[in-house]
């Protein structure tokens, strides 16, 4: 039994006439379908995650500056290492295919042209907090861990702090570190780069 059907399994059922019925699951072939005959459109800003289809928030203008700062970092300090995505769907598993702000995945960048990355090409998530922040934290983050994504950042706006997450695990992720302006972050998949972490967090 998959990690997401255990999941979901321990979700509220619904109730109806005394009986009890478990939710439908999406799957990530399904929702696809959905885009490609037109159900589900670009204006629909929409999600899929653990098997349900979930609305994204609208980005506020500091969401914007911050996912601006932190996609130039990375270009500048990372652009020949790995492919970048911004805002881009990938494939965690057969019932998730969420859309985080950044992205670094395994080059060559071609690949990505037939299929979305999948946890074997992610080096990195980047997720930036503004309204969202404990869906990143407990619902994508789990997601996160138990497809293995060996390192997860989340950029707390409101406290200008950044979380980073690693040691993946199917419990979730076994380490956490919280990080402010004056402190480094080095990165998993390339240890020579270190990001102070006011480079994250525009002012």
């Amino acid at each position: 039994m998959s990690a997401v059907i255990e999941l979901n399994e321990k979700q509220e059922r619904i109730s109806s006439n005394g009986k009890t019925h478990r939710p439908y699951l999406f799957t990530v072939k399904t929702y696809d379908a959905m885009i490609e005959k037109g159900i589900l459109t670009e204006n629909d800003q929409l999600e899929l995650l653990n098997g349900r289809i979930i609305e994204k928030m609208p980005k506020g203008t500091k969401h914007s500056a911050y996912n601006d700062a932190i996609t130039r970092f990375f270009y500048k300090n990372a652009d020949d290492k790995c492919v970048i995505r911004n805002q881009n769907p990938i494939r965690l598993d057969d019932f998730s295919e969420p859309e985080p702000d950044i992205v670094l995945a395994e080059p060559p960048r071609e690949k990505y042209l037939e299929r979305h990355p999948g946890p074997e090409d992610i080096l990195l998530i980047v997720e930036i907090a503004d309204s969202t922040l404990y869906f990143d934290r407990d619902e994508k983050g789990p997601a996160y861990a138990r497809a293995g994504i060996r390192q997860y950042l989340i950029v707390n706006v409101e406290n200008r702090t950044v979380e980073d997450y690693r040691d993946p695990s199917g419990d979730g992720y076994q380490t956490k570190q919280t990080l402010k302006t004056g402190e480094k972050i080095d990165l998993v998949a390339f240890p020579e780069i270190e990001i102070p972490v006011g480079d994250l967090l525009p002012q």
